[in-house]
């Protein structure tokens, strides 16, 4: 089997592996036992994700017996009702407090999954099986769990270790593109905020990482983990340093919820957003022109996105208003003072935030930040 990396985050309930590399889900039962015992494994995905990696699940868990349990994991379907089904799911199963819930999917499905191993009996044992590379590099590490309102994104949830994250890069290969290209999203948020040498690798060898290159993907997989890891042991519970974290998300999120999350995949909104981040800390003199331009270039290359939305400007500044790191009624954003590093920033002027808004769409299709 090829190298297998062990990545440690530490979290408040104590740490847990991160287990990455190509082909780690042949391994999954032994992964599962050195982390307990447990009465049943209550699998919770999609009907799209288990006909893709279903059998090599099965596979690893080496005749372990798993109820499996399906939903939708569109972002719509990220809410109360979906979370309600599958607790519901669990008690029609017999899950016991001694039962592991098992994640297998992207954000969505780990986001609502992890939430109901959090509330189900108040608390059962959680693991995470992510299938994207948004999940493989991001939302499953760290903890955050939850569902969307209609008022906003991730408004209802709870910080939740699992016992175990399970990356297996080679389940990749089954992944749609727009939801791989849509991924790299993240990445390149990881060069922006923590890893100048990650975003260079990035702008260099970009056309092979779209292509799906197995070196570059375990590098960049591994990398990213290390980093989330990093920063999330150092800031469980989103109080300071973990708030970098959502460079690009806060005028993402607001996309996602003006257009009832039925236009954008979460990567694609976080890409315009990283966009419209760079541009707003270019406006207000926190990112240097040189650094604005780079992000916008590499991420104008990860192909065509959705476009920009018909909405108001002033409709997308009250989304953000329910942003979690909004404090007394004001905004704030990660912004970018260079690349490698990043910081929250107050909103210093709203006016400002109206200007991005509406040259956002045209910089990223013109490609061009001036550089004076």
């Amino acid at each position: 089997m090829p190298p297998v990396q062990r990545i440690l985050v530490n979290s408040s309930a104590g740490s847990y592996p991160v287990v990455c590399g190509a082909g780690v889900l042949g391994r999954f039962a032994a992964e599962l036992g050195r982390v307990g015992k447990f009465s049943s494994v209550q699998v919770v995905t999609s009907p799209k994700v288990w006909a893709a990696v279903g059998k090599h699940v099965v596979k690893g868990l080496r005749g372990m017996p798993a109820h499996i349990h399906k939903f939708n994991d569109a972002e719509a379907a990220k809410n109360l009702r979906s979370f309600a089904a599958i607790l519901r799911n669990l008690v029609a199963a017999g899950a016991d407090r001694r039962s592991v819930v098992v994640a297998v999917g992207g954000g969505v499905v780990g986001d609502v999954a992890g939430f109901a191993a959090a509330s189900y009996l108040r608390g059962v044992a959680l693991v995470q099986v992510p299938t994207t590379l948004v999940a493989q590099t991001d939302s499953a590490i760290g903890g955050k769990t939850g569902v969307n309102l209609p008022e906003g994104k991730n408004l209802v949830g709870a910080f939740y270790a699992p016992r175990l994250v399970l990356v297996d890069t080679t389940v990749l290969e089954t992944l749609p593109h727009r939801e791989f290209r849509g991924g790299l999203a993240e990445v390149i948020k990881y060069g922006v905020i923590a890893d100048r040498k990650l975003f260079g690798f990035l702008e260099k060898h970009f056309e092979k990482v779209l292509a799906r290159d197995a070196r570059s993907l375990e590098y960049l997989i591994t990398r990213s983990a290390e980093i989330k890891a990093r920063v999330v042991s150092e800031d469980e519970r989103e109080s300071g340093l973990r708030e970098i974290l959502n460079f690009g998300h806060t005028f993402g999120h607001a996309l996602e919820s003006a257009t009832a999350y039925r236009t954008y995949q979460h990567g694609e909104a976080v890409a315009w957003g990283m966009m419209a981040a760079a541009l707003y800390g270019h406006e207000i003199g926190v990112t240097p022109a040189r650094d604005a331009a780079r992000i916008i270039s590499l991420v104008r290359r990860m192909e065509k996105l959705p476009d920009w939305p018909r909405v108001a400007p002033k409709k997308l500044i009250a989304s953000m208003a329910s942003d979690k790191k909004t404090r007394a009624g004001k905004l704030r954003f990660v912004l970018t003072p260079h690349i490698g590093k990043a910081a929250t920033y107050k909103a210093r002027d709203l006016h400002k935030v109206e200007v991005v808004l509406r040259m956002t769409p045209r910089v990223a299709k013109a490609g061009v930040v001036s550089h004076e």
